[in-house]
């Protein structure tokens, strides 16, 4: 096994044993060591072959067996064993909001339930409020997040989708007989979800390319297989997971390659404004040619298509109808953020809180990654659960980071925080303390469920504040798995121009929030926008990718994006937005 498929082994074990009420500690020690395993530097078969398992902090004598077990024979018996004690429906009901391995041990204990289908039955009958510890809300909380997980269906998070999609058009494009092949759908549209997979091929062997197509190793089950296009489900392994979706491939002519690519891109609103340009023009435009009265001909591009129509080219993240085909046709199409524009990344996590390295490692993988500046973002006190910092440990952080840059080169750590904001909008830190960070993101992540009158008073509140430097995830949403908070982000968005405060979009591929339409409105009002990873381990702080996608759908500029600023561009603006007005 590798060492993500022993990670994700571990995690399980842990959320198994914790739906079998085994003690917090015990279930702890399996979700660390998958943490701890999945972070590994070097080889794991190596460290187990030469006998340092023990070595690693966290890793006993029971954990150094199994994973052993698991790394030379590639099963395990006691997770046999777990899964075969554990009904299946219990973990589908874990990606319920609100609902821990605690809480659904009872619903099992005390009524039997064993699937989502159930449980939806005893809430809508009223008897789970009736359960110590339950009540009314959580019965209702517990039925919208049914209907919300109805809603999503087999969604899967972009990350996760693209990594299947680009295997898959890796593979293909392999192929002998292909021309041209292109990953087209919402993967290339970089929406923030997908439910399934669209690929293009260019080829005069289409039955070929068909027959080598559905027999991947990745396909585990063919839907349809035609002349010219096939569907299946295909799998690949993600970290600790698998991701399953469905694909479909298509087989054009060399003639018809740009049209389909064109077509199957979408979106559907998008195709029917440029439909309706052909007919302006006398021509009919579908995903094979554009045809009519003396149609154009040679057209081996995107690109051409959109010139014979009047438009400039048309990036993929633009192609929602909102505007963009106005833009097109007036050549004023914004020439949109790239991933290389990113200088540093502001909202990370160390050691201090809940991240898994220390603020020089931090730093030197950011500088591995090319960027200039590294923002610490730790939790402030009042969020105990993620180990928020108390004003000493602050003081005691800003001591390390002053050490560490003094050692280091070609990269800066900042000094920021990531302060709660309180039931009332008050911030977790005085005053004084504030003002010894270089910036202030605050964020909410506690009391989800009040007012939208309230949560958009509390927040508006925060943002007042003259510490402020910007608002963290703004919603609270988690992808497929909880939506956010009610509030009203357009008085959001107003306060932050109001006060001249940014906006943060986290990359966090569950969060990608704020999402994209209200990325739009923000660069309309004015109002600078920040990408941030926040990264709670090394490897997550090229994740300002998935921001990226989100910038670009939200037609950013490189002038949009504050950490697109040089480091001594980034800390000029930083000191005068402390200076008081």
């Amino acid at each position: 096994m590798t060492k993500d498929e022993v990670a994700a082994v571990l995690d399980e074990i842990g959320t198994l044993l914790a739906l079998k009420g085994e003690n917090d500690f015990k279930c702890r020690a399996y979700h660390n060591a998958s943490r701890t395993i999945s972070q590994l530097e070097g080889d794991l078969k190596q460290i187990v072959a030469d006998k340092t398992l023990g070595d690693i902090r966290g890793i006993g004598d029971a954990l150094q067996q199994k994973i052993t077990t698991l790394v030379t024979t590639g099963r395990l018996p006691y997770l046999d064993e777990l899964r075969e004690s554990v009904p299946p429906g219990l973990l589908q009901m874990l990606k319920l909001p609100g609902i821990g391995p605690k809480k659904v041990k009872l619903l099992h204990d005390l009524l039997k339930i064993e699937t989502i289908e159930k449980l939806k039955a005893e809430c809508e009958a009223g008897t789970v409020a009736e359960l110590k510890g339950f009540g009314e809300k959580t019965q209702q909380k517990i039925l919208e997040g049914i209907a919300f997980l109805g809603t999503v269906g087999n969604r899967v998070r972009f990350d996760k989708a693209f990594a299947l999609g680009t295997a898959l058009l890796a593979r293909i494009s392999a192929f002998p007989g292909v021309v041209r092949a292109e990953l087209c759908g919402s993967l290339r549209r970089k929406r923030e979800t997908a439910k399934d997979i669209d690929i293009v091929v260019s080829s005069a062997d289409a039955a070929t390319i068909m027959e080598a197509f559905t027999t991947l190793p990745e396909v585990i089950q063919i839907i349809g297989k035609g002349a010219t296009k096939s569907s299946v489900v295909a799998e690949l392994k993600y970290g600790h997971e698998k991701v399953v979706l469905n694909a479909d491939l298509r087989v054009v002519t060399e003639e018809q390659f740009p049209f389909a690519v064109l077509h199957f891109t979408g979106s559907k609103d998008h195709n029917v404004r440029l439909r309706q340009r052909a007919i302006e023009r006398g021509w009919s435009l579908n995903e094979y040619a554009l045809s009519g009265t003396n149609p154009p001909v040679g057209l081996l591009t995107e690109t051409a298509i959109y010139k014979e129509l009047g438009l400039a080219f048309i990036p993929p993240e633009m192609r929602e109808d909102t505007g963009e085909v106005d833009l097109a046709a007036d050549n004023a199409i914004p020439d949109l953020i790239v991933n290389e524009q990113i200088r540093g990344v502001f909202h990370n996590h160390t050691l201090y809180s809940d991240g898994t390295a220390t603020l020089e490692q931090m730093a030197l993988a950011a500088k591995k990654l090319g960027l200039q500046y590294f923002g610490v973002g730790d939790h402030s006190q009042s969020l105990t659960v993620a180990n928020g910092l108390t004003p000493e440990r602050v003081r005691e952080q800003w001591a390390e980071i002053d050490e560490v840059n003094a050692k280091l080169k070609g990269v800066q750590i900042l000094k920021g925080t990531e302060v709660d904001i309180l039931e009332d909008g008050r911030l977790d830190f005085d005053d004084e303390l504030l003002a010894g960070f270089d910036y202030v993101v605050v964020s909410v992540h506690s009391f989800f469920n009040l007012s939208e009158e309230a949560q958009t008073k509390r927040i508006c509140k925060a943002l007042s504040h003259p510490a402020t430097t910007m608002l963290g995830h703004a919603t609270g949403r988690l992808l497929l798995r909880r939506e956010g908070y009610k509030v009203n982000l357009e008085h959001v968005l107003q306060t932050a121009a109001k006060y001249g405060k940014m906006i943060e979009i986290n990359a966090q591929p569950d969060r990608l929030d704020l999402d994209w339409p209200y990325v739009k409105r923000a660069k309309a009002l004015g109002i600078p926008l920040v990408i941030n990873p926040d990264a709670h381990a090394p490897d997550e702080l090229g994740l300002y990718i998935y921001g990226v996608n989100v910038a670009r759908r939200g037609w950013l500029t490189k002038a949009d994006v504050f950490n697109t600023k040089t480091l001594a561009e980034v800390t000029k603006e930083l000191a005068r937005r402390k200076q008081p007005a």
